[in-house]
């Protein structure tokens, strides 16, 4: 008598074949890292904001690299400014007094985009004053410019008839890096304090 295969096998057989070959790809993707889910704009891959060199408000040179290890915060603004900027860097020290020990492991830093009026005594008066851990950086004209091109920051100056003689109007965001210096996020000035706390968590559990 002939060898007759049942329906029921050839099925069997198929379905354990499917699960042989797909064994080795739900292996690797079991093995792939969870792609963080962040509150704020997920800029991961970006190929800009890459680094500057610039002067901290205590005369110092600095690079992303000097601030390695934590996760940095990139805020462009001047100190003249009548509203965003005071704004945004209160909103961070409360980031900052919402994160406890974590805080320890963020550096913001506030990059003047009006380097004729914000030398570095006036930073250094305006910048800590928000948070003591916070940092002015400030450039010549050129530095300035390489920077503002590098993030791809919007500023222009507005003439005023008023004592301040002008004004500058810029880009109002924050730039989120992550503890090996990569661009990971763009935090909008509405941002609130706990959606901004929490991504930065999520990077420094990374």
């Amino acid at each position: 008598m002939a060898n007759v295969t049942s329906n029921r096998t050839i099925p069997s057989q198929l379905r354990l074949r499917r699960l042989i070959l797909a064994a080795p790809l739900l292996w690797l993707a079991a093995c792939q890292p969870a792609t963080p889910q962040f509150r704020n704009t997920d800029l991961s891959g970006a190929n800009f904001g890459r680094d500057f060199a610039l002067q901290d408000h205590h005369g110092q040179r600095r690079t992303l690299a000097d601030y390695r290890g934590k996760a940095v915060v990139v805020f462009f603004g001047y100190t003249t400014c009548p509203d965003i900027c005071p704004t945004m860097l209160a909103r961070l020290a409360d980031v900052m007094k919402q994160l406890g020990e974590a805080s320890a492991r963020v550096q913001v830093l506030f990059i003047t985009l009006d380097p004729d009026r914000d030398d570095a005594a006036r930073l250094s008066d305006f910048v800590p004053w928000f948070h003591p851990g916070f940092i002015g950086l400030r450039g010549d004209e050129q530095e300035t410019q390489a920077a503002i091109k590098e993030f791809r920051v919007v500023s222009s100056r507005k003439q005023v008839d008023s004592g301040a003689g002008y004004l500058i109007d810029h880009s109002t965001g924050a730039y989120v890096f992550d503890t090996q210096g990569r661009l990971r996020l763009y935090v909008a000035d509405t941002a609130s304090v706990s959606d901004i706390a929490a991504d930065l968590r999520t990077l420094l559990a990374e």
